[in-house]
Parts: C-alpha cells; structure tokens; sequence
C-alpha cells in the first residue's frame, strides 16, 4: 500500500486498508437476507461466475446507498460483505471512511484525498469503498453552501461516474438522512440501487435473539424468543444486542450481588449462572430503545388489562383494512410467506428445470402475424415456474393484474366522546402492521421544528417513496384546527398529488362524529368504500370476560411470598 501510494504522490491519511473484526459473517446478520442477495449479486458472483457476465454482456451494479434508522445494520452488513469476499481464493480490498474523514481545512485537499482513496482502490482491485455517514460528505448542493464544499460534492460525483471507469471497484454509502444527500448520486452508474434498512418486524427480531443467544448454554426456548420479539416493539439490531448484554449481567447480579462490594477478586462458579425469563423483564425496564428516546413509537399490542374488551373489535377493524388496504393481508398472513420461502428454496434445489419448456425465450419470439390474446397468454406462461419437486405452480414474475392494488385507501376510526378506544386500537393496528414504515403527522411533530410545512412535506414524500406505508394522523379534527390554512393545503395537495395507485394508507383517529366533521375532512374518507370505521361499545359479554378476570382470577390469588434468601 506504502510503495502505490508514493508513486501517485499521495499520502495515507486515512486511506490504509480497514482491519475489520472477522467474526462477523453473513449467518451472524437477522432479518437482511433479501439485502444480503443483493451485496451477492454486485459483489460476490462477478468474482464467482464472471462468465455470466460476459455471457450476457451486462455490467453488475458497482454502488449501493444504505439508508434507514440508526441501529438497523448498515455498517454491519458491511462489515459482513468484507469477511464475506475475503475468504478462500477470493481476496477483495475493504476500504472504510467517515463522512467527515474526508473534509480539511486547507483547500484542494479534501479533493485530493478523495482522488488519492479512488486510485488506490483501483490499483488494488477488485475492492470496496465504504463511506459511513455520507450525508457529510456529499450534501444537496444549494446557494447556502460555499463554493468549496460543491467542489467536494462534484470531485466525488466525477470519481463514481467520470470518463474514466473504475472498474472492479464497489462504492457502498450509509446514511440516515437520505433527504440531505446530494440527487446527483442516486442515479445509475452512481448509486444504482437503493437499501432501506427499516426496524426489524417481528420474524427478524426473533432471527436476531437466535444469533445473539446462540453461544449461551443453556441456550433460550422458541418459545421464550418468540414471547420476546412479541414484546420488544421498535428494538432495532443495536437495541437487541444491548438488550441480551443487558441480560446477562442481570444474572450476574442476581447470582453474585458480592462482587460490586468487593475490591478483590472473587472466585466465581460460571455454570451456576443460569439466564433465566425474568433477567430479560429486568433488563426491558432499564432498556431503552433507539427509536424511542426521541420520538415514542406509534405501535403498540394490547395491554393485557383491555384485550378482553377490545380483541374482537380489532380483529374487524383488520378484516375491513384488509379489503381496503389489500397489502395488509400480505403483512397478517404468514403462511403466505412460508410459501414463497418454499419456493424459492425449491426454485434453489431444482437443478436445470427452472422455468416451463413451453416458456418462449426472447430469440424464440416472433413479432409478425401475432395477435393481442397470444401475447397475454405467452406472458401468463413465461410468468409460472412448474416445480417438479412439489408438483405444484409458483408463480415467480407475477402480472400486474395480480398484484394487491387500492384506490388511495384510507381509514378512519371514530370513536365516542370520551371513551379514549381509538388511540389503543390504532396503536394496536399499527403493531400488527408493523412491516411497514409508519410516518406520524401529528401536532408534536409538526411543530418541533421551525418550519412544519417542510417537516410535514418531508415526511409524506418519504412514506411515497418507502411505499407500500402508513401516514397516522391522531385525532385529526383536532389537528385539523391547530394547523393553520397554509399547512392544510400543502397537506391536502401532497395527498392527491400521490398517485392514485400508489399502496400508502392514510390511518386516522377521531372523537367527533362524523356528521359533526369539517368537510375537508369528510372529503378524505368515504362511507361507501368501508374507509370509515365507527367503534362500538363493548358488548355484555366482553365486559363479562373482563370482570372475570379481574374478580375471579386476579383478585382470588394469595399475595406473593416474600424472598429473603
């Protein structure tokens, strides 16, 4: 690295290759798979299988932008990708910069360090450029700024995507203002594709206790990891780790309380420290997530106290979403996705059957004397794949028509004065639908900031482009008065400029009847097409299951017998 370097006359600040920790591999990332198929795609296979490449006359994708909440696994995946392409005869140069690494204060200098790092990955391929923070590096460029940070901006835009190519060379960006990035970047040749990395749902929650758990002996229960993803609502990866370091020294305390009083070292028995369900209750309370130590999280499951009273009423008001947001149904039903992953490993078994024999290829295709009905027909076929394994059709590239579609859908949940049943059955709503990205537009967060018309453009612009997502909006009458008549019609200009197509519900909440509504407000939600949702009252026999528990149950226990041990 020394010897290329000085015959480019640049120096090694900061441009020396990353040592990296080693441990951390493909199998120790939860819940990234579809994105860990993608970094195989650029990364791995045109090393692999170079011949696919020059068979097909296509160049792979060289740069890729992770954006997402902190804690979600940017830099770890990254991490990952390096190990990954290091291992047997591949051998791949891992570059790694912060955002602000790049920046001096002298002029040209920070250009020239960037040309410096591109050359020598160049010289050093095939490699990996990582720049963490990137949004510091290259910033939207606007009258705002001075003429020396554009001149950064446009040094790194010539590098990506100059006259000259840079061959085997992958540059990855993580950010978590995608907003605040240069445009120019997000285009092919730069930045071709795109990652988001949203908090885990429930099914990679549970994948990740399994790899933060794996070592432990004895190792936690299935059903222990499934109770604990049920609960930790809005725990990024970062949050689990902690949540599982945390665990661990709550068994410690409570097997050895000694060892904080003593200034000596203490012989201890390591298997008599046993992790018990109680140590994860103990570390969820001094546990705080990433995602609520700024803004609360929106979602949230029954509390045990009113899941007797409100459990029937959410399950109809999720049959109804369903019929008007049909990609909920995508989200409630698992089986469905069982029955992709089975395909798609059946799809990985099968060898040299892949797609019907009756499927035209495109050298096949004869484009005189066809009719319309024998081109929908050839794209129905060329859309299934017959499993020979299953006896059974998947389709793989589905038709348009297919595919879940809704017309500007959009719920809103009345309640009765006083009764406070639509803020918990919302919250409710948005924890069984928590694969999609949530974006609330309430009061608080309008105005924390000096200007709520852009924070409330922002916001509505990126539930567009993160779609199929939610746009919440609580007690929207409300809402509806606290703002004024500008943000009102920026808010309802961004709402039908979306397109009519396009899967983002609009989720509301109200405490005033319908009839009493403004009529803006009226005009968003439509009576006919099941997008009004008005909550009743519990029926006897809700109430009855209440009372029962509380009276028959939980009042007839003995009071818990005191420890002192």
């Amino acid at each position: 690295v020394d010897k290329n370097t000085m015959k480019t006359g640049g120096s090694l600040a900061g441009v020396e290759q990353m040592q990296i920790d080693g441990s951390v591999q493909f199998d120790g990332v939860g819940g990234l798979s579809e994105h860990i198929s993608s970094l195989k795609e650029m990364v791995i296979f045109p090393l692999l299988y170079p011949e696919i490449f020059e068979r097909l006359k296509i160049e792979p994708p060289r740069g890729c932008l992770f954006h997402g909440p902190p804690g979600t696994g940017k830099t770890l995946l990254a991490r990952a990708l390096a190990n990954e392409c290091s291992q047997g005869d591949m051998r791949v140069t891992f570059f790694m910069r912060k955002g602000a690494e790049c920046l001096s204060k002298w002029i040209g200098e920070s250009e020239r360090q960037l040309r410096v790092l591109f050359e020598q990955a160049y010289q050093m391929r095939p490699s990996i450029i990582f720049f963490d923070e990137i949004d510091a590096l290259a910033p939207v460029r606007s009258n705002k700024q001075d003429q020396i940070h554009s001149s950064v901006v446009g040094t790194l835009l010539a590098l990506m995507d100059g006259l000259t190519s840079r061959g085997e060379v992958v540059v990855i960006g993580a950010t978590n203002r995608l907003d605040s990035i240069d445009p120019a970047l997000r285009r092919p040749g730069r930045f071709e594709r795109e990652f988001r990395f949203s908090l885990p749902n429930k099914e990679a929650r549970k994948e990740i206790f399994r790899i933060h758990t794996r070592d432990w002996n004895p190792k936690p229960s299935d059903n222990l990891l499934e109770e604990l993803a049920e609960e930790c609502v809005g725990y990024c990866g970062a949050d689990i780790k902690a949540l599982c370091a945390e665990t661990g020294l709550c068994a410690l305390r409570h097997r050895y309380p000694q060892l904080y009083e003593s200034r000596q070292r203490l012989q201890i028995n390591m298997d008599s420290i046993k992790i018990k369900a109680n140590d994860f209750s103990m570390a969820m309370q001094k546990t705080v997530p990433a995602s609520r130590r700024v803004v609360p999280s929106p979602g949230q499951a029954l509390s045990a106290i009113s899941k007797p009273l409100l459990e029937d009423t959410l399950e109809r008001i999720l049959q109804i979403l369903q019929r008007v947001f049909p990609h909920a149904e995508l989200a409630l039903k698992k089986d469905q996705q069982q029955g992709i992953a089975s395909a798609s490993t059946c799809l990985k078994i099968c060898q040299g059957k892949s797609f019907d024999e009756e499927s035209p290829s495109v050298s096949e295709e004869k484009l005189t004397h066809r009719t319309p009905d024998r081109k929908k027909a050839e794209f129905r076929t060329f859309s299934r794949y017959v499993c020979p394994c299953y006896g059974s059709v998947f389709k793989i590239t589905e038709n348009p028509r297919d595919q879940p579609t809704s017309y500007r859908p959009r719920f809103l949940l009345i309640e009765e004065p006083g009764s406070g049943q639509a803020s918990d059955l919302a919250a409710a709503v948005i924890h069984s639908l928590e694969k999609f990205p949530i974006y609330t537009l309430d009061t608080p967060t309008l105005f924390a900031s000096t200007l709520p018309d852009e924070t409330c453009v922002q916001l509505m612009r990126e539930a567009q482009r993160s779609a199929p997502s939610i746009i919440y909006v609580p007690q929207i009458p409300s809402w509806w008065e606290t703002v004024g008549t500008t943000l009102r019609s920026v808010f309802a200009t961004l709402l039908q400029s979306i397109p009519r197509f396009t899967p983002v519900l609009l989720l509301a909440t109200s405490n005033v009847q319908m009839r009493d509504l403004p009529e803006e407000i009226k005009a968003l939600f439509s009576n006919e097409y099941e997008e009004i949702f008005r909550i009743p009252r519990p029926t006897c026999a809700e109430r009855r299951r209440f009372f029962e528990d509380l009276v028959m149950k939980q009042a007839a226990q003995p009071p818990a017998l005191k420890n002192n041990t």
